[in-house]
């Protein structure tokens, strides 16, 4: 049995972790804020050496798109001070970490699913504040970064819940149909994290480095929420709209498809169709 530390555990990945570790033989410290501050290296510190920890698994992350636009500030504390606090600890105390990060570090612009290996151009503060979390983290030899798309959970603030919100109070919505992504479920992300967890400490031959999840399947927004609106069987007709009907201060990346080959023959892990883990989360809500 290990110790892991969970941070973020408030936000949607975070809190699916937690619902899934009962399922996992190991100790779990599951952290927010309130219980550990990432942008205080000497607490974490403490915190690592207290509770004997093996493992970290960071969830917690400045994800407020378009509010980093004018708060850098907090965007860079978190994603980037945030993170090389915990990168520092993890080194000194000899312990992997587990490090999630986002599609917005490319620019949107490619016609194939990104591969891991391709060349980033972040858009955004809040694509660019995570991409320096990332470059901080690359002379880690026990770091494993996990970039994800479209995350959604039966927990928080997400848009399946905002399409299901609006759908009933509306008879039509617009949604956009020119930004093409693959959803994520966050309990299949969290289940994949605390697989890979799991292989580290049996020792088996590990890949650190950078990976892509996301749920198999490709659409757009549009499809994405027609999808919702069916399955709840809500009688409200869903339009396709360009992305200038809503302009935003962030720009959102118009492709965000993952390449997730590394991920699925590195550790085995498999990978579920979008709309049936769309399925599942909905019949939480």
């Amino acid at each position: 049995m290990k110790n892991i530390l969970i941070t973020g555990t408030k936000g949607q990945l975070g809190n699916e972790i937690k619902q899934i570790s009962n399922n996992f033989k190991h100790s779990f410290f599951f952290t927010d804020v309130e219980e550990l501050d990432i942008t205080k290296e000497k607490k974490i510190g403490e915190f690592v050496k207290a509770n004997k920890i093996d493992l970290i698994i960071n969830c917690a992350a400045y994800t407020a798109v378009d509010k980093a636009e004018k708060d850098f500030d907090g965007a860079h504390l978190i994603n980037v001070i945030g993170v090389k606090n915990l990168n520092k600890v993890c080194i000194n105390n000899d312990i992997p970490l587990i490090h999630i990060s986002t599609d917005y570090v490319f620019d949107g612009r490619n016609f194939i699913p990104y591969k891991e290996t391709d060349q980033t151009n972040p858009q955004s503060i809040y694509g660019t504040t995570k991409l320096k979390g990332e470059e901080i983290l690359a002379d880690n030899k026990k770091c494993i970064i996990i970039r994800t798309s479209w995350l959604y959970s039966s927990f928080g603030n997400n848009f399946v819940k905002t399409i299901i919100k609006i759908a009933e109070e509306n008879e039509q919505i617009l949604v956009v149909d020119d930004q093409i992504g693959s959803p994520t479920y966050a309990h299949d992300l969290g289940k994949a994290c605390l697989e890979i967890a799991d292989q580290l400490f049996q020792q088996k031959k590990i890949y650190f480095g950078i990976y892509h999840y996301s749920n198999e399947g490709v659409c757009s927004w549009f499809d994405f929420a027609k999808t919702i609106v069916e399955i709840k069987k809500i009688q409200t007709k869903v339009i396709p709209v360009d992305s200038s009907a809503f302009p935003r201060p962030a720009p959102r990346p118009h492709y965000s498809v993952l390449n997730k080959s590394k991920i699925k023959t590195n550790f085995n892990i498999e990978i579920p169709y979008w709309k049936d883990s769309l399925i599942t989360c909905m019949s939480k809500i």
